[in-house]
């Protein structure tokens, strides 16, 4: 079984994977939000990704503000998580997302991708770095 990240966007779901021992993530697709205001297809996407990969558990960025304060992204983000809870019937845990963007963009600049290709893969990194905080903490844990 394998813990799925997910970076969520009002344009973009960044995607990223678990290795089987969990114990390490790996960013693995950006899905494109065609219509902001639809989710159908990009539910479908991840439950496709859930189905092929074994996934037994999500892991959703959440979306705080720097002072520690929920605004408006912080419930679309709760509605998503409540939404994938009851579509995949797996649970879906909120894991602070704040600088994530700005790290993988880091990570990929330290990397050597070009400016115009991190917009590609920035949020997969992403994803993959609110999944690998997750997994840090539940192996502590153990």
């Amino acid at each position: 079984m394998r813990i799925m990240g997910l970076d969520y966007g009002t344009k973009t779901v960044g995607v990223a994977l678990s290795d089987p021992l969990l114990m390490t993530a790996q960013p693995y697709e950006t899905i494109l939000r065609e219509n902001p205001k639809q989710l159908r297809k990009t539910v479908q996407r991840i439950e496709a990704i859930i189905a092929a990969e074994e996934v037994s558990e999500i892991v959703l960025g959440f979306p705080k503000n720097m002072n520690n304060t929920e605004g408006e992204r912080a419930e679309d983000t709760k509605a998503f998580q409540e939404m994938l809870e009851r579509r995949t019937m797996l649970p879906v845990h909120l894991m602070d997302e704040r600088l994530t963007t700005v790290e993988a963009d880091r990570i990929l600049e330290e990397t050597g991708v070009a400016h115009s290709a991190r917009k590609e893969h920035i949020d997969k990194m992403a994803a993959a770095i609110i999944l690998q905080t997750y997994l840090d903490g539940r192996n502590r844990m153990s």
